[in-house]
Formats: structure tokens, sequence, C-alpha cells
């Protein structure tokens, strides 16, 4: 059976900024329109860590019951290191989404009914990314799911249950988030292509390569960065979110020297941190602006 820390590592503690980031810019980019409502950031914020929590229990029972995690450079996964069995996981799994999809819904009915449409969407994305009969994961569309659901949805979704309304800038902010989130996966991937071909995993890594995967994660980091400059025509505080770029210039660095397997798993964590850091200073810069 597995232990407490076993389970807590098996949620992937790393990818929690990429749930708790775009909330709180998605926050940020409500009090630029005057309508930031606290509690509602809180349930929007129990929705997001609830899903990514629940994506990743299912990642690995989806890919620990197919095999492909058998042999991985990564952090632990619990089907595929045998320290959890299937249903153990796939329950965990199943009660984290729940719980997602209950805050979500508290959240539809105080704002616009028709988000339940949206998160419905959300937990279906979650469910196929590796799970059922032709995973989209496999497919190499990871990274665009990524981009709509942790990105656009996710801080237009929280901008929108506040402001019940949305904007440029928070579309801008969202951009920014979903490049960041998809870059957080490019790494993943990117760390994972020997044994993603190996067992038949057809990411977009896969797809593209060694050199041209580390082409697109620079690229992306380069893309948030610009936008940063774009959203200080709203207002020049925004400018304060380039106290980031260190960051992501240490998130780049093995990236950039050819680096792979275990020691590129410190990126996943600088990426995490990146994003956090920028949504955190933004959305402060968007209440003062």
């Amino acid at each position: 059976m597995a232990t407490v820390a076993q389970w807590i590592e098996g949620a992937r503690p790393r990818t929690l900024p990429n749930a708790v980031a775009p909330v709180v810019a998605g926050t940020g980019a409500a009090a630029w329109l005057d309508g930031a409502v606290w509690w509602r950031g809180v349930l929007a914020l129990v929705v997001a860590v609830a899903l990514i929590i629940g994506v990743n229990y299912a990642n690995d029972y989806s890919d620990g019951i197919r095999g492909t995690d058998d042999v991985r450079a990564g952090p632990l996964r619990l089907v595929g290191s045998r320290v959890a069995s299937p249903r153990a996981v796939l329950t965990a799994a199943i009660i984290s989404l729940a719980i997602g999809a209950v805050a979500g819904l508290a959240l539809a009915l105080f704002s616009n009914p028709w988000l339940i449409v949206v998160g419905v969407a959300c937990i279906a994305g979650a469910w196929l990314y590796t799970g059922g009969s032709n995973p989209y994961g496999y497919q190499g569309f990871g990274e665009i799911a990524v981009f709509v659901f942790f990105g656009l949805v996710a801080v237009l979704g929280t901008q929108y249950t506040q402001a019940l309304r949305v904007d440029w800038v928070g579309l801008a902010t969202a951009i920014v988030m979903g490049c960041l989130s998809s870059a957080v996966l490019v790494a993943n991937n990117l760390r994972d292509i020997p044994t993603d071909t190996d067992s038949g995993k057809i990411t977009l890594a896969v797809r593209l390569g060694d050199a041209r995967t580390r082409r697109l994660f620079i690229g992306l980091l380069a893309v948030a960065l610009a936008l940063t400059l774009t959203l200080s025509l709203a207002t020049p505080w925004c400018l304060a979110g380039l106290v980031a770029t260190p960051l992501a210039v240490r998130a780049a660095a093995p990236v950039r020297r050819g680096l792979g397997g275990p020691l590129l798993i410190p990126v996943l964590r600088d990426t995490g941190l990146t994003m956090l850091v920028w949504a955190i200073v933004v959305a402060a810069a968007l209440t003062l602006g």
C-alpha cells in the first residue's frame, strides 16, 4: 500500500502552479474590470486544483494499466511502480474530479448556468487525455488541450465568473498562462521522448523530435514574456511581471544546453514558479492599475 508521501508525490505537486497561477491571474483580470469577488475566486481555485490533481491521478491510472510507465525517468507513478493498485488510483482520480465538479457547479449557478457545459468539457478533457480507447495525449494534442483548459478557460473563466465579462486584458493574460502551462508539458514530454517512443505514446515531442521540441519550449517562454510588454498598454504596472524573467531563464537553461532524462525535472519546477510569480505580480499590477 502506498504511503501518504507517495500519494502526495503521485498527485504531482510540481504541477500545482498550473492550477493556481491561472486563477490568480484571472482574479487580477477581474479586478482590472472592478469585478473581483474573493469567494468566487476561492471556488475557482478549488475547481482548478481538484481538476489538476484528478487529471494527474487519471493519467497515472491510464498510463499505468497500458504499461507506458513501466520504464520512466520522471517522478513516481503509483500504478507503474506497483506501489498502489489501479483501482485505488482510479478512485482517487474520480474523487478529485468530483470535488472539482461540485465546486464548478456552485460557481456556475452563482454566475451563469451555461458554464456547466464548460465544466463538463473540462472533466471530459481531463479523463480523455490518456484515458479511453483513443486518448488525445497519445496523438500529440496534449499541449493544445493544456493551452485551452489551463490557459484560456481557466483565466477567462475566472475573470467571467467574477466580473461577468471578459476583455482583451483577460485574453492576453490567458494566453500567457496557456503558453507557460503548455511549456511545462513540453518539458515533461521532452524528457520522456525515448520511453514514450518505445511504448507507442506519440506525444507532440515525439512528433517534433528533440531539437524542435526544445525550440518550442523556448518559444513559448518568449511569447509569454513578450505579452507582458503588451499588457503594459493597459497599465505600466504590468511591466513588473518581467521580474519572472530570471526564473524563465533558469528554466530554459537545461533545455538550451541539451540536457535530458532526470536532468530536465527541475525545468518543470522552474517553469511552474515562473507561472506563479508572473501571475501574482501581474494580478497585483492589474489591481493597482
